[in-house]
């Protein structure tokens, strides 16, 4: 029986594809680099920021990134107050009901635990969430398990009481790792296709189909 959620929150819990394609595109600008398509960036969205840049500019001189990580930032932090995230549809709403279901929710994000914590707040999501868990609170980020298996120690949940939720393959691999179930989100920032391919246990459509899922793991 699934007692604990650990929740991915890019292109889970909430949309914040436009806000970090447009942040890389303009550093990608300011740093004097190539562009690179919206595509390109979605397909980073999940990896710890300085994984995505070296991602996407393979050849970047190691000593070029804390610049670049710091224009990210700068940029960023002008960007989230005109295109914030927004929650997906029926968020809130089933956060509500499992909360009240008893059951315990986290976030394990590789978004740093500041912003990550900021984000929740503002979006009205901490009252449901009873562990959050940065890439500044690891070692290792996604798709190693150590976020999972971190989450589960502290909370001292077995994984095989908790239920891994993302939206991209890296979320799935990383509650595999630790051993736990996992659901994949179609609507995010990857697909259904990907998201079974990386061996995800469920798929779901919309974020409202987890709570009726529960009693199947």
């Amino acid at each position: 029986m699934i007692k604990l959620l650990i929740l991915d929150f890019d292109g889970t819990l909430a949309d914040t594809q436009e806000l970090i394609v447009r942040t890389n595109q303009e550093a990608m600008r300011r740093m004097g680099y190539p562009v690179r398509e919206a595509q390109d960036i979605i397909d980073t969205i999940g990896l710890p920021l300085e994984k995505g840049i070296q991602t996407l500019f393979p050849d970047l001189p190691h000593e070029a990134l804390p610049e670049w990580v710091k224009m990210y930032r700068t940029v960023f932090d002008i960007l989230k107050e005109h295109i914030g995230p927004q929650l997906f549809p029926g968020v809130q709403e089933t956060l509500a009901q499992l909360h009240a279901d008893g059951y315990l929710i986290s976030v394990a994000s590789s978004r740093l635990s500041i912003s990550l914590n900021a984000f929740l707040k503002d979006l009205g999501l901490m009252p449901y969430i009873c562990y959050v868990l940065g890439a500044d609170n690891v070692t290792q980020a996604k798709p190693h398990p150590e976020p999972v298996l971190k989450t589960l120690r502290d909370l001292h949940i077995p994984a095989q009481k908790a239920l891994v939720v993302g939206d991209m393959p890296v979320d799935i691999q990383m509650g595999l790792g630790a051993g736990a179930y996992t659901c994949g989100v179609s609507y995010g920032n990857s697909n259904r296709e990907a998201l079974k391919k990386a061996g995800a246990h469920r798929v779901v459509d919309l974020f409202s189909e987890i709570p009726s899922l529960l009693s199947g793991f």
